[in-house]
């Protein structure tokens, strides 16, 4: 069976709950996103995501569209992942050091999707590792000032 995960990793100048009440807040999710596709947290989004949190957000890749995503692992300060409507789940692991850094491991995993030959068969995958090591790269830049 092919591996149907991808990560990047990054230690981040910030403690870990700093980072997770980021992460948590869907109306910050734009000013990580690495993609550039992600818009703005739909009207109904919760103001903190908690598991079983359902909330939706204004995409664009090319066409503005809606995607809806539900919290489906929660750690407090550790641990988030959400998934889309064909399964597949984005996770955020953090990993606190003893120099008061964080490490941060985002994930894009496929492993849980309903089609995951699609994304076997295609260059998501790949685009979405770029996308991530820029999204490790603006939540880095994000605590070396001020969020």
């Amino acid at each position: 069976m092919p591996k149907r995960s991808v990560s990047a990793t990054r230690t981040v100048h910030a403690t870990a709950d700093r980072i997770f009440d980021l992460l948590a807040d869907p109306s910050k999710h734009p000013l990580i996103d690495g993609s550039g596709s992600v818009r703005a947290p739909r009207p109904s989004a919760p103001e903190r995501l908690a598991l079983g949190s359902a909330f939706g957000m204004d995409m664009k890749i090319g066409l503005a569209y809606r995607i809806e995503n539900t919290v489906v692992e929660f750690e407090e300060d550790r641990l988030i992942a959400w998934r889309h409507i064909n399964g597949h789940r984005w996770r955020w692991r953090l990993t606190p050091l003893a120099d008061g850094t964080t490490e941060v491991t985002e994930t894009f995993d496929w492993s849980t999707a309903r089609l995951p030959l699609f994304f076997d068969l295609s260059p998501v995958p790949r685009r979405n590792l770029v996308s991530m090591e820029r999204s490790l790269e603006r939540l880095h830049a994000l605590f070396g000032t001020n969020v």
